[in-house]
């Protein structure tokens, strides 16, 4: 059997959306899948070399390699009113060139966050220490992500909510906030490229179809850092109907997110995302 290998983030909704094929509810003929679970700073550094045959990437970072790699149009995770927080201790006040924790160089959020606080001091480090360099006073703020943001300590409070900076940026237009999706490499013929996809978009869907089972069975199985309330809540957010396959407006919303990134010097042209999608109708072609 030729094998493939999917990378994810060991955060609940990418292990979620992935696990239908882990149990072999859903599969290939052919194929054996070898699944990498890495956080996603170290996913998008890795697609910047090539690594996997299809990973889990910041949005964000997209741009960087639309050359090597197509996007995926299933296993998103969107923002509606909600997303990514930068959060302090209580009642600090931030100077302009407040010091932040941030969770990776090519994060969405990051992308976003430099934009609206271009005097910030950024320190990069792993999404699961940002809480505590803020409470002991390493940084003075940081952006919580993942399932991170359901948590955080009673010490900390919100200082802007990364959802927030993006209706800014979009003279408040309700655009879903895009924070990260699936890319596959370029290399693979265009028939087997899209075969990949049916089985990605298969899975989720299987999973939103039975998220009450798959959830027992992750929770059942430590695969997953949150209790089944947490969990619960965090895939009604990042894991849900809208995860399936990419919609009109979120295919919007990417588009503005290059467009804004490009106007602010961090991508060299503002991409058109529908140019960089595998064009499905090819079988129908045929």
């Amino acid at each position: 059997m030729k094998k493939l290998t999917i990378a994810h983030s060991p955060d609940a909704d990418d292990i979620f959306m992935y696990y239908a094929i882990k149990f072999g509810w859903i599969g290939l003929e052919g194929y054996q899948f070898d699944n990498i679970g890495l956080d996603i700073e170290t996913l998008n550094i890795e697609a910047l070399k090539g690594t996997y045959d299809i990973s889990a990437i910041s949005f964000g970072l997209f741009p960087k390699i639309r050359e090597d790699y197509a996007l995926l149009n299933s296993a998103v995770s969107f923002g509606e009113g909600y997303g990514p927080k930068l959060i302090k201790q209580k009642g600090k006040k931030l100077r302009r060139d407040f010091k932040v924790a941030l969770s990776g160089e090519n994060t969405t959020n990051a992308l976003l966050f430099k934009i609206k606080y271009p005097n910030a001091r950024v320190k990069y480090m792993n999404f699961l220490d940002i809480e505590s360099a803020v409470l002991n006073g390493e940084v003075d703020a940081g952006v919580l992500i993942h399932e991170s943001i359901l948590n955080f300590s009673e010490k900390l409070e919100v200082e802007k909510e990364i959802w927030d900076i993006w209706l800014e940026l979009n003279n408040g237009k309700e655009l879903p906030l895009p924070l990260g999706g699936m890319a596959i490499r370029r290399s693979f013929p265009l028939n087997r490229a899209i075969d990949f996809q049916k089985l990605i978009i298969d899975a989720v869907r299987v999973a939103v179809k039975n998220r009450e089972l798959l959830s027992k069975m992750l929770l059942e199985r430590d695969l997953v850092r949150i209790d089944e309330v947490e969990l619960e809540k965090y895939l009604s957010l990042y894991a849900n109907n809208h995860s399936i396959e990419l919609s009109n407006i979120q295919i919007e919303a990417l588009d503005r997110l290059y467009q804004i990134g490009f106007e602010n010097g961090f991508f060299d042209e503002p991409i058109k995302t529908a140019d960089y999608m595998i064009p499905t109708d090819y079988n129908e072609l045929r």
